[in-house]
């Protein structure tokens, strides 16, 4: 083509400056514009003095060759963008049988170096049409063994290919050299211990990096001591792959613990993934005082590290103790926001005893404490925002009172703006309708006062108690128990234990609901001049002339063989306010009937 491009230059169509890239374009076939991007070239013209080119947003465009070869980039038919359009499935294959060697067409397309982010952009989803991040976990492992490839420390840097082969030793050993300070070296450390096996002289590397930890580890043992204490763990690690023998001077852990830094704002230096062991060796270096320490720093750190102390606890039979400091941080509203939000995350049978409505009001407490803090977190209150059950489950033991008196608490609190407030108040009402009229304002039929026996009184005080002390407790023991068998789906005693618990727990609202209205008398001295409550009336049935007697009491006495009847029975209430001589009318189950009285007497009470 180089003859055809100068018989357009001696016409006057082009300039020499446009001959080699023009020859070079159009050898390779493939081609970069900045705004366009990669193109295939499908046709030279030199008859019209263009090229065609399928973009991969533009097919069939038509370009001049002078405009070309100032604006187009050569692609190597060897590039991935090339190699792409040419044999995409063939790249395919090689993602799924040999992942060094795409990743080296790729480096190589770019210079020798890319970063990872460049690569999976070129290769997803067109080439890995799979999981990336499970197979580039492959590859990097593959990489790291490979002698081509240095990988950077930081995900930002570029993957670089060499073609002389280091071996993973002395590149290993190179990278660890690099390194400055102990943070860095304890990275680049493990980075070796994750390929430890295939190292060939593995005594020879862990010396040297024992040796060069264990020296900046003394120096950062005060100044840094979470750092060294990393430091030492990695040692440690390195050693015992090794099989080296440990070194008498050698600072160990407990050499950290002896410094007595504070557990809680030490851990905060420390990566989440290594806090377990952290942990395991703060208490195997602090025997007799590692729990009064975890103790008090519960309420001192974030949700999963408070999780992390619990545990802990727990694993050393330590449950009853933390049980006690948590019900004494929830009592005196001294447990931080973060605390509780564990707790309520946790939420085991083994904490059932702890979890009540005081748990609510010390959330409140501490979203409230939350707002004069630096570092305020929302995460509490989104959590009681978007746990659908966390609310209903904490004041569920409580009685009504308490229950009326924490929703005054809601509604005053500032941690919630109002539609929160409404979509939180709606879950209790939901669960305890009694306390409708406290959030509405509106005084409603169900809230007016029941006038009853002292003894009917104390049967349902007795079987409220029957409820929620023994019957409650005895099926969240049930339910326990149904959880621990397994597959909830087709757990039986466990969707039969969960229902008894919603009876019971209706059962116990509505008890609630009635002792709350209830109000006892002995009905000593009622009015006689009117049927009231506390008279027994004698009337004759219209119907037949047959007389009948009535004792009319509380709202809960009913005893019909013995004519003692409720004062909101449709009978008692046709009755009420009625003199002697009167005749009345009631309704019952559609059948109509009309009654004269003929006396009012009180009922003798005992």
């Amino acid at each position: 083509m180089r003859e055809e491009f100068e018989k357009l230059v001696s016409a006057g169509k082009l300039t020499k400056q446009h001959i080699e890239p023009l020859v070079v374009l159009t050898q390779n076939g493939y081609c970069y514009h900045r705004s366009w991007g990669f193109g295939k070239i499908t046709t030279v013209d030199t008859v019209f003095s263009r090229f065609t080119i399928d973009f991969q947003t533009k097919a069939g465009h038509n370009m001049d060759l002078a405009f070309a070869a100032e604006s187009l980039k050569p692609i190597d038919p060897n590039h991935i963008l090339a190699r792409k359009v040419a044999d995409l499935e063939g790249l395919r294959q090689m993602a799924a049988l040999h992942h060094l060697d795409l990743i080296k067409v790729v480096l190589q397309s770019y210079g020798g170096k890319a970063t990872i982010d460049q690569i999976q952009q070129v290769l997803v989803p067109d080439v890995i049409r799979d999981d990336w991040k499970k197979w580039w976990e492959v590859a990097k492992r593959e990489l790291k063994k490979d002698g081509h490839f240095q990988l950077p420390v930081k995900k930002t840097d570029p993957i670089v290919f060499e073609m002389q082969e280091t071996t993973l030793q002395d590149r290993l050993m190179t990278e660890f050299r690099a390194t400055k300070g102990l943070k860095a070296k304890v990275g680049s450390a493990l980075e070796a211990l994750k390929v430890f096996p295939d190292i060939a002289d593995k005594k020879a590397v862990a010396e040297e990096i024992v040796a060069a930890l264990n020296a900046d580890i003394a120096s950062h043992q005060r100044t840094q001591p979470g750092v060294a204490l990393e430091g030492i763990f990695v040692r440690d690690d390195i050693k015992e792959a090794a099989g080296l023998a440990g070194i008498p001077e050698e600072l160990t852990p407990t050499t950290i613990w002896t410094q007595q830094p504070k557990l809680g704002a030490f851990l905060e230096t420390i990566p989440a993934a290594k806090h377990r062991r952290v942990l395991q060796s703060f208490k195997a270096g602090n025997p007799e005082t590692w729990v009064e320490t975890v103790l008090m720093t519960l309420a001192l750190v974030p949700a999963k590290l408070a999780g992390e102390l619990a545990h802990l606890l727990i694993e050393d039979g330590k449950l009853q103790q933390l049980k006690d400091v948590l019900a004494k941080l929830i009592s005196q509203h001294q447990a931080s926001s973060e605390l509780l939000l564990w707790l309520a995350k946790e939420r085991s049978d083994s904490f059932a005893d702890i979890l009540g409505p005081e748990v609510f009001r010390a959330m409140l407490t501490a979203m409230e404490r939350d707002q004069f803090n630096e570092r305020k977190s929302n995460r509490l209150r989104d959590c009681i925002i978007d746990d659908q059950d966390l609310l209903v489950e904490l004041i569920g033991s409580a009685d009504l009172e308490i229950i009326k008196d924490l929703t005054r608490a809601l509604q005053l609190s500032p941690s919630f703006d109002d539609m929160d407030k409404r979509s939180l108040l709606a879950r209790i009402v939901k669960t305890y309708p009694a306390v409708q009229s406290l959030i509405s304002g509106e005084a409603t039929k169900q809230d007016s006062t029941l006038l009853v026996s002292w003894e009917s009184l104390e049967r349902r005080k007795d079987e409220y108690n029957e409820v929620v002390q023994k019957k409650i407790p005895a099926n969240s023991k049930e339910i326990a128990i149904a959880r621990s068998y397994g597959d909830l789906r087709e757990n039986h005693e466990y969707k039969a234990a969960k229902e008894m618990q919603k009876i019971l727990m209706r059962r116990k609202s509505e008890l609630e609901s009635m002792l709350v209205r209830a109000r006892g008398t002995d009905f000593a001295n009622p009015k006689t001049d009117v049927v009231s409550i506390g008279t027994r009336v004698t009337a004759t049935d219209m119907s037949n002339e047959t007389p009948e007697s009535y004792c009319i009491m509380g709202a809960w006495d009913s005893e019909p063989e013995k004519g003692i009847i409720s004062y909101l029975t449709p009978v008692a209430q046709s009755f009420i306010n009625h003199k002697v001589g009167e005749e009345v009318e009631y309704e019952m189950e559609g059948i109509k009937r009309k009654l004269r009285i003929d006396s009012i007497e009180a009922v003798k009470t005992a």
